[in-house]
C-alpha cells in the first residue's frame, strides 16, 4: 500500500562501525523496519535523533507509533528530555539486509553527533526520520537534479558534503559506464590529507587538505573554484541574481530547477557563508544561469543547524 507520507520514524541498533579515515567513520545501522527505508537520490537529507543523555535512548519510532504529528509533540517535549536532531546524509541502504549508512565527520566534543558518532560501539541505539520505501509522491529532502543533456558538472564539497558527494560519484560513474562520459570537475575540502579517497580515473577531482594550511574553513574552496576554466556566459545581464539573506542568521539554500537542455549544472554544500561567495561568483561574476546552480548551506559556522 502506497505510504501518504514521504518519511518514516525508525529506532535503529548500530551494527558496525568503519573509520575511513582520521576525520570520518562510517556507521552501519540495522532495525526490524528497515527494509522499508529509501532513498530518492545520493544527496537524500534525514534527521538523526541522538540520546538526550548517556544513559537514555531516543527511542522516537516508539514514543510517536500512534502515528501522532510527531514534530509538533517533539518540539513541546522539555529540553532536557528531547533528543538533539541533526541533519545527515544517507550514505546507503541496503532494504534486503535491514541496514543503513551514515558517514559521520568527527571533530571532538564539539557537538552531540561528533561526540556520540566518536564513543558508539554496537547495539547502541540511534533514532532516524528518513524516506518510506512505499512513498510514490514527489521526492523530498535532495537537491541532485542534474539535466539530462548535461555535458559539463562541477561539484564543489567540504566535509560535510562528501558523503553526498561520493554518492553522486558513484551514481554517475554506474550512469555512464557504457555511455559517453561528461566533463566532471570536482573541489573537495578535508581537513586531512589522510582524509581524501580514491575517486573513478574520469572524475576531475582535486582535494583541498586544510592540513598544514594557514587556511580558515572552506578558503581554499573558494579560491579553486575561481581557478577553473569556466566558461562565462555572453549575457550577463539576463542571468545575474542576486540573493536576498541575511548570512549571520540564515542557513542559504538556494536550489536549481535546470531545463533539460542545460549542458552546465553546479551542485555546492559546504558552510553557509562559503556557499554564498562561490555562487555569487558563478551566478553574479561569470553570469552563469540561476538555474544552473543548486548552493546548499549544510552548516554555519560558530551555529548549531538542526
Amino acid at each position: 500500500m502506497p505510504a501518504t507520507t514521504p518519511y518514516q520514524l525508525f529506532d535503529m541498533t548500530l551494527k558496525r562501525r568503519e573509520q575511513i579515515s582520521p576525520s570520518m567513520v562510517n556507521l552501519t545501522f540495522t532495525a526490524n523496519d528497515l527494509d522499508m527505508a529509501t532513498t530518492f537520490a545520493p544527496d537524500q537529507r534525514v534527521k538523526l535523533f541522538f540520546p538526550p543523555s548517556d544513559e537514555d535512548s531516543a527511542s522516537m519510532a516508539a514514543r510517536f507509533a500512534d502515528g501522532e504529528d510527531w514534530y509538533s509533540a517533539y518540539k513541546n517535549m522539555a529540553p532536557e528530555a528531547r533528543p538533539p536532531m541533526r541533519t545527515y546524509t544517507i550514505r546507503a541502504v541496503r532494504p534486503e539486509q535491514k541496514e543503513l549508512d551514515i558517514e559521520f565527520v568527527l571533530h571532538g566534543d564539539t557537538g552531540p553527533a561528533s561526540r556520540w558518532a566518536s564513543r558508539a560501539r554496537p547495539g547502541d541505539a540511534l533514532s532516524i526520520n528518513a524516506p518510506c520505501i512505499h512513498y510514490t509522491g514527489k521526492a523530498i529532502g535532495c537537491e541532485w537534479r542534474p539535466p539530462a543533456s548535461i555535458e559539463h558538472l562541477l561539484l564543489v564539497a567540504d566535509e560535510t558534503a562528501l558523503p553526498a558527494v561520493m554518492g553522486i560519484i558513484e551514481e554517475l560513474d554506474a550512469r555512464f559506464a557504457n555511455a559517453p562520459k561528461p566533463r566532471v570537475q570536482a573541489l573537495l575540502e578535508v581537513p586531512l590529507k589522510a582524509d581524501c579517497r580514491c575517486i573513478p580515473q574520469w572524475i576531475d577531482a582535486v582535494w583541498l587538505p586544510r592540513e598544514e594550511t594557514r587556511c580558515c574553513h572552506g578558503e581554499r574552496l573558494s579560491r579553486a573554484v575561481r581557478t577553473l576554466a569556466l566558461k562565462q556566459s555572453s549575457s550577463p545581464s539576463a542571468t545575474s541574481s542576486a540573493l536576498a539573506i541575511d548570512i549571520d542568521e540564515e542557513i542559504l539554500w538556494d536550489v536549481s530547477a535546470p531545463e533539460s537542455d542545460d549542458s552546465f549544472y553546479a551542485w555546492i554544500a559546504s558552510e553557509s557563508r562559503v556557499c554564498l561567495n562561490i555562487r555569487r561568483y558563478l551566478v553574479d561574476e561569470l553570469a552563469v544561469p540561476k538555474r544552473q546552480v543548486s548552493a546548499m548551506g549544510y552548516w554555519r559556522e560558530g551555529k548549531a543547524h538542526p
